[in-house]
């Protein structure tokens, strides 16, 4: 079964890192060819392909960089390099003299690959303070982990999930009732949007979302564990 795009940039990024270049290029134009916004993987490839005096693909490749990502300083230097050993030392210097005095009129710019990585290790932080007890603190981290990300359907739940625990249930109904209308086959958002309802007294509604679940899966466990709450006599 082939590996997807993220495992050949981690192999790629990693060959590169290393100096296996020959390594990398595979998994980096591999990469390149399936998602073309990742900024850093056309600097990678254009210092290989400049590497290896195949210099036409190395601007082409930088100057992709910097298309993407226009305050890429790094990539600039890069190409201004590139053009000064082929000779075109006008540009070579205007390039360098940019990069220099960076783009005032440049967006803040991120690739979507290294804001996925930021966003989970604030939604790692989040869930850290939750299990301490923290709620505030980790409320503060999902939520610039979904700023990042906002369409990362597990952390949008774990925020639910703690303004449920701090009895925030307009704020928890909200972020899970979204979740769910944005990713509906997400079980664990749709189990948690139960458990609310079950939370604020509405079991009927609870019931509905586990059977929803249960309907999709019938063997989830945590569905089957809520629902037996239900069924279970009171006292």
């Amino acid at each position: 079964m082939e590996k997807g795009w993220q495992h050949n940039y981690d192999l790629g990024k990693r060959s590169f890192d290393e100096r296996k270049y020959d390594t990398a290029l595979q998994y980096l134009e591999k990469v390149a060819a399936e998602k073309n916004q990742f900024a850093d993987v056309y600097n990678m490839l254009g210092f290989i392909y400049y590497s290896n005096s195949r210099f036409e693909d190395a601007i082409d490749a930088f100057k992709k960089a910097i298309e993407i990502n226009p305050a890429y300083t790094e990539a600039s230097l890069n190409l201004s390099v590139v053009y000064n050993e082929l000779g075109q030392f006008e540009r070579s210097a205007e390039l360098y003299s940019l990069a220099r005095e960076g783009r005032k009129d440049a967006e803040t710019y991120l690739d979507p690959y290294v804001k996925g990585k930021l966003a989970n290790m604030h939604s790692g932080l989040g869930s850290i303070y939750k299990d301490l007890g923290f709620y505030n603190e980790a409320a503060d981290e999902f939520r610039k982990a979904l700023a990042l990300r906002p369409e990362f359907a597990d952390i949008r739940t774990n925020l639910g999930v703690v303004l449920r625990d701090m009895k925030n249930y307009d704020g928890a109904l909200r972020e899970l009732e979204d979740t769910v209308a944005q990713h509906p086959d997400y079980a664990p958002s749709r189990v948690q949007l139960g458990l609310t309802y079950y939370a604020m007294g509405q079991h009927e509604k609870a019931k509905t979302e586990w059977l929803k679940v249960l309907r999709a899966n019938p063997e989830d466990k945590v569905a089957q564990m809520y629902m037996n709450l239900l069924l279970t006599p009171k006292p």
